[in-house]
C-alpha cells in the first residue's frame, strides 16, 4: 500500500511539473528583402508556426519581416527571458548562408558586398545559441533557412562561401533542426508555406509525439512533397525526451475523423472523410451511409460539449478547413471557436490553390502521400487528367528547380493515355533526381511497356532511387535481387535493401534488435529485419518480414485472393495496383484500402524454417496472419469509437 501510495504521489508530481513547463519561442519570418530576392513563403511560416506554438503553451516573440537592428533588439529580449524557460526555441524562415563552415541569418535590409560586412550585416547562428544557453532547460532550433546564396555570382565566388547551412555542433540539451541536409538547398515551397514548414504544422498537434518521432514524420512528407530532393536533418543533443503536445495519446486522424462524422451524422464529414482517406479503414460505413441515410453502427449517446472538443482537437490537428468551418458554424459561441476563426484566416481556401497544390492534390501517387494529401489512385487521376495536365504543366513551369511537378505530370499525362509523352517527362524528372519518376520508369523497363525491356537499366534506377531513400525502391530492388531479374540472384543484398527499407510496419508491430530479442526502438518500429531464434541466435534474411508474431506456426499458407493476378511485388508504379493502363497491375502487390499506409499483406515474405535461413521464395497475395490481424486492429478501433464490433 505504501509503495502504491507513493507511485501515486511521484505519478501526480510529474503530471504538475509537465502542465507547470514554461515555454518561450522566438519566431522570425523575413521575406521582404530589400537588396536581394524576395522569398513569398517565411512571413507565412513564421506566423503559422507562432499560431501553431501558442497552442501549445508556448509564449512567442514574433519577428516579421525583421531588420538587423529589430533581430539584435529581439535576441536581448529573448536572452533575458531564457533564463526563467524551461524548454526555449528558435524558429527562422529566410535566407541564410554559410562562410568556413559558420552559418549567418539575413536580416531585410542587409547589403553585402564583401566577407568583412557578414558582422555588421548579418547574424550569426552562435548569437541565438548564446542567447538560449541562458536556458538550464531545452533549447531547439528550427532553421528553414537553407536557401540558395542570395548575394549572387560575386559572393559565391569569395572564398570560404558554401551552398546551405553548415552542421552545427552544441553543448548538451540542443537540438538543431534543418530544413534539409546541411550543405544543401531548401525550397520555399510553391503555396503558403514552404514544404518543411507545412510538414511541421501537420504533425506538431500529434498528442504523445517525441520530438524525434515529428521529425521521422516530417521528413517523409517532404521526402515525398520534393521526390526526394529536400531531405530534413537534425542534429541532436537532447537528455530527455520532449513532446509538444502532451495530451495522451489517441486514435488516428483518419479514425477520429470517422468518429466525428458518424457521431454527427453529417454527410459533408463522410465526404470530407472519403476525399481525405478514398480508400480508409472505415469507408465502407461511410459509402453506406452516403448510400442509405443511415449508420451502419450506432456509436451511444452523444455529449454535446465532448463533441466539441472532439471536433476541435481534430480540426487543429488535422488543419482541414472543411473542419474547421464546420467546428465554427455548429459551436460559434464554442470554447474555441475564437482560435479556429484565427486558423481560417491563415488556411487557403481550396479555390484559392496554386498551380502545384492543385498539381499535389490531383496527381500525387497514393504512395507519396503526406499529412495533408493521400494520394490519388489511378482510376481517379484518369478521370481528372486535363485538369492535372494544366496545373501540373504550370506548376512544372513556375518552379523548373523542382522536377517531382515533371514527375506528376507524367503520371498525369499517363493518365491521359499519351504514353510516348510520359514516358519523355518521366526520362527527364529522373534524369534530375526525381524518386517516384526513377520507380515508373524502372518499372517500365521492366515489363518493356513504351521502351525497350532492359533489366539492367530497371535495376540501376531502383539503385539510384534506394540510395536517394525511396522504399517503393528498396523493396522492388529487393525483389529483383531474390528473383533474379538479371540472370543471377543476390539473396545477400536483397536483405540489405529490405533492412534499409524505413517505413511500412503496420502500427505497433515492431522489428527486434539482433541478438537480443528485445524491440529496436531506434527504428522507430519501422525498420530493421532482423529476428532472435532460439537461443538467442540471430537468423539470417527475413522471418515472415512485416507481419505479427505467431507462436506455434513457421509456415503461414499463401493462397492468391481470387481473381487476384499473379504478381511479382513490385510497387509504386505510374499507376496502382489493378489499375495501371501500362500492364504495371501484374507487376504490383494488391494494397490493403489504409490510405498511404501499408498493410502487412503487401509485403513480400521470405519462408524460415527453424530459425534457420530457407531457399529464398518470394510469396505475395493474402496472408491469413495479416487478415486476423488487421481484424483486431479494426475490432480495437471500433471499441475506441464506441461502437460494437
Amino acid at each position: 500500500m505504501y509503495r502504491l501510495i507513493v507511485a501515486c504521489l511521484v505519478w501526480c508530481l510529474s503530471g504538475t511539473l509537465a502542465l507547470a513547463e514554461s515555454r518561450l519561442a522566438f519566431v522570425v519570418g523575413n521575406s521582404a528583402y530589400r537588396s536581394v530576392s524576395a522569398l513569398e513563403n517565411p512571413i507565412n511560416d513564421a506566423l503559422d508556426i507562432s499560431v501553431a506554438l501558442e497552442g501549445l503553451g508556448f509564449d512567442v516573440i514574433l519577428g516579421s519581416d525583421t531588420s538587423m537592428e529589430e533581430m539584435r533588439t529581439g535576441i536581448r529580449h529573448f536572452a533575458e527571458r531564457a533564463e526563467t524557460a524551461d524548454v526555449v526555441l528558435f524558429y527562422y524562415a529566410g535566407h541564410g548562408f554559410q562562410v568556413s563552415g559558420q552559418n549567418y541569418l539575413v536580416p531585410v535590409d542587409a547589403e553585402l558586398t564583401s566577407i568583412a560586412d557578414l558582422q555588421d550585416q548579418t547574424v550569426p547562428v552562435t548569437d541565438i545559441m548564446t542567447a538560449m544557453q541562458k536556458s538550464r532547460g531545452i533549447k531547439l532550433v528550427f532553421l528553414d533557412a537553407c536557401r540558395d546564396n542570395p548575394f549572387g555570382v560575386g559572393m559565391e565566388t569569395l572564398p570560404g562561401v558554401d551552398t546551405g547551412l553548415a552542421r552545427v555542433g552544441t553543448a548538451a540539451d540542443f537540438m538543431f533542426v534543418y530544413a534539409t541536409q546541411p550543405d544543401n538547398v531548401a525550397y520555399d515551397g510553391t503555396g503558403r508555406n514552404s514544404f518543411f514548414t507545412e510538414a511541421v504544422l501537420n504533425h506538431i498537434y500529434t498528442p504523445g509525439q517525441d520530438l524525434a518521432e515529428l521529425m521521422v514524420s516530417v521528413r517523409r512528407d517532404v521526402l515525398a512533397a520534393t521526390g526526394g530532393r529536400q531531405v530534413p536533418w537534425e542534429n541532436s543533443s537532447l537528455t530527455r525526451l520532449f513532446e509538444f503536445d502532451q495530451s495522451p495519446e489517441t486514435v488516428s486522424e483518419e479514425t477520429m475523423l470517422w468518429q466525428v462524422a458518424a457521431s454527427e451524422k453529417d454527410p459533408g464529414l463522410m465526404q470530407l472523410y472519403m476525399e481525405r482517406y478514398p480508400q480508409g479503414t472505415h469507408a465502407e460505413d461511410v459509402l453506406a451511409f452516403l448510400d442509405t441515410g443511415t449508420r451502419t453502427r450506432t456509436l451511444g449517446l452523444k455529449d454535446e460539449e465532448a463533441e466539441a472538443s472532439r471536433l476541435w482537437h481534430l480540426a487543429r490537428r488535422s488543419r482541414m478547413r472543411p473542419l474547421l468551418e464546420y467546428y465554427v458554424e455548429t459551436y460559434p459561441d464554442g470554447a474555441n471557436a475564437a482560435e479556429a476563426r484565427r486558423l481560417l484566416s491563415l488556411i487557403p481556401r481550396a479555390e484559392d490553390s496554386t498551380p502545384g497544390g492543385i498539381c499535389e492534390r490531383l496527381a500525387t501517387h497514393p504512395r507519396d502521400a503526406t499529412a495533408a494529401n493521400s494520394g490519388v489512385p489511378f482510376s481517379r487521376l484518369r478521370e481528372n487528367a486535363l485538369t492535372a495536365i494544366q496545373a501540373c504543366s504550370a506548376a512544372a513551369a513556375q518552379s523548373p528547380e523542382l522536377p517531382h511537378y515533371t514527375a506528376l505530370l507524367a503520371r498525369a499525362t499517363a493518365a491521359s493515355g499519351d504514353f510516348d509523352r510520359a514516358i519523355q517527362l518521366y526520362k527527364s524528372a529522373s534524369d534530375r533526381g526525381d524518386l517516384r519518376a526513377m520507380v515508373s520508369l524502372a518499372q517500365l523497363y521492366e515489363s518493356g511497356t513504351g521502351v525497350p525491356l532492359d533489366p539492367a537499366t530497371a535495376q540501376s534506377l531502383y539503385e539510384r532511387a534506394a540510395e536517394g531513400g525511396s522504399p517503393d525502391a528498396m523493396i522492388n530492388l529487393a525483389v529483383s535481387l531474390f528473383t533474379g531479374a538479371q540472370g543471377t540472384t543476390d539473396a545477400e543484398r536483397g536483405v540489405a535493401s529490405c533492412a534499409a527499407r524505413r517505413v511500412g510496419w503496420p502500427r505497433g508491430v515492431q522489428p527486434r534488435r539482433a541478438g537480443t530479442g528485445r524491440r529496436d526502438r531506434h527504428a522507430g518500429g519501422r525498420a530493421g529485419v532482423f529476428r532472435t531464434g532460439r537461443k538467442g541466435r540471430r537468423t539470417r534474411g527475413l522471418s515472415r518480414l512485416g507481419h505479427p508474431a505467431r507462436r506455434g506456426s513457421r509456415r503461414p499458407a499463401r493462397p492468391r485472393a481470387r481473381g487476384e493476378p499473379p504478381s511479382s511485388g513490385r510497387r509504386g508504379g505510374p499507376g496502382d495496383a489493378d489499375q495501371a493502363p501500362d500492364g504495371s497491375d501484374q507487376r504490383m502487390v494488391a494494397r490493403h484500402a489504409h490510405g498511404g499506409a501499408t498493410a502487412p499483406q503487401d509485403r513480400g515474405v521470405l519462408r524460415q524454417r527453424g530459425g534457420r535461413p530457407a531457399r529464398s521464395e518470394l510469396h505475395l497475395g493474402p496472408d491469413p496472419l495479416a487478415e486476423r490481424w488487421l481484424q483486431r486492429r479494426r475490432a480495437r478501433e471500433l471499441r475506441q469509437a464506441g461502437a460494437p464490433s
